[in-house]
């Protein structure tokens, strides 16, 4: 019994020197397990690169458009031409659409690292949202781009090859 006394006094103690040092200004709520669970959880939800938050596939699509076109650098006047044509044809949208989508692909590209070392991640949060016609026009599209300027380059082979890999597979998909 007495072990059980000393174990409650400790504890209460503890639970008023907590209580004096939260008054006092000092921040202790990094303790509380809840606490730091939910905080950790937000980091991860929002603090990820913009490139893998898309979720739409039309985005992922300029997305990857516009990284295969920047894969040597910066893209050319007849690259950017090109590809607000193909955003104003196939995806349906009118100039200031089209040009509003190349602007936010190429925010969200930035320097195109996280879109070069990981293009699965960015296909993640969109896959389920892929049809089979789309993943086949999204490789379409990423091929024409590549090949704007001729033949494409090695740095954009790769990148095609690693997009390619990256989509979702869906041959055995039933209607």
């Amino acid at each position: 019994m007495h072990i059980v006394l000393g174990i409650l006094g400790t504890l209460v103690t503890l639970l008023i020197l907590v209580n004096r040092l939260q008054e006092n200004g000092v921040d202790i709520g990094w303790l509380n397990p809840f606490s730091w669970h939910r905080r950790r959880k937000f980091r991860k939800a929002y603090h990820l690169p913009a490139s893998y938050s898309l979720d739409s596939p039309m985005d992922v699509a300029a997305l990857f458009m516009l990284a295969v076109a920047k894969a040597d650098g910066d893209i050319t006047k007849k690259q950017k031409d090109t590809i607000l044509d193909i955003f104003q044809t196939d995806f349906k949208l009118s100039a200031s659409e089209a040009n509003n989508l190349l602007g936010s692909s190429a925010h969200i590209l930035g320097n195109g690292a996280d879109v070069k070392d990981s293009p699965k991640s960015v296909v993640a949060k969109s896959e389920d949202s892929f049809t089979t016609a789309q993943v086949d026009s999204t490789l379409n599209l990423i091929q024409r781009v590549a090949s704007i300027e001729g033949a494409p380059s090695d740095a954009q082979q790769k990148l095609v090859s690693a997009i390619t890999a990256a989509l979702p597979k869906k041959e055995n998909q039933r209607w």
